[in-house]
């Protein structure tokens, strides 16, 4: 028998990255991908940046939060597969063209499937080779 939990989910509240580089990727989220600093909690290591409804957490790997994950992600593993961030409006060109422009690294252009349906996506990466999708509206 299965039974229905006693709530409904409504969208990602946070993801937490754990990062090598705070400064690069405080740089990265905010003036690349246009985040806000919404709070730092230095003495635990934490770095809140406000993307849309949901946070990007970043924790160094260094600090008292970060170094309870063991081993900085590399080359021989990353923290996550990749983070969605939901871009509106979706102009490939002008996206393309600002990431260049910051020298981003950029990765695949293709309609995938997200939370609202079938739409643009691009893939880029991050300072620490995190993996990156924006996401526009379902065609």
């Amino acid at each position: 028998m299965t039974t229905r939990p006693p709530f409904a989910l409504q969208q990602i509240d946070h993801v937490v990255l754990r990062v090598r580089d705070e400064a690069a990727m405080v740089a990265f989220y905010c003036d690349v991908l246009g985040c806000t600093v919404e709070r730092r909690q230095d003495a635990i290591g934490l770095v809140q940046l406000r993307a849309g409804r949901s946070l990007i957490d970043l924790v160094p790997v260094a600090g008292k939060l970060g170094a309870m994950g063991g081993a900085a992600p590399g080359v021989e593993g990353r923290n996550m597969d990749h983070l969605c961030l939901r871009a509106e409006p979706f102009d490939l060109e002008a996206i393309v063209a600002h990431l260049q422009a910051h020298g981003v690294r950029i990765g695949d252009f293709g309609s995938r499937y997200g939370a609202e349906g079938e739409g643009p996506s691009q893939y880029l990466f991050d300072p620490e080779g995190n993996l990156v999708e924006l996401k526009g509206a379902p065609a």
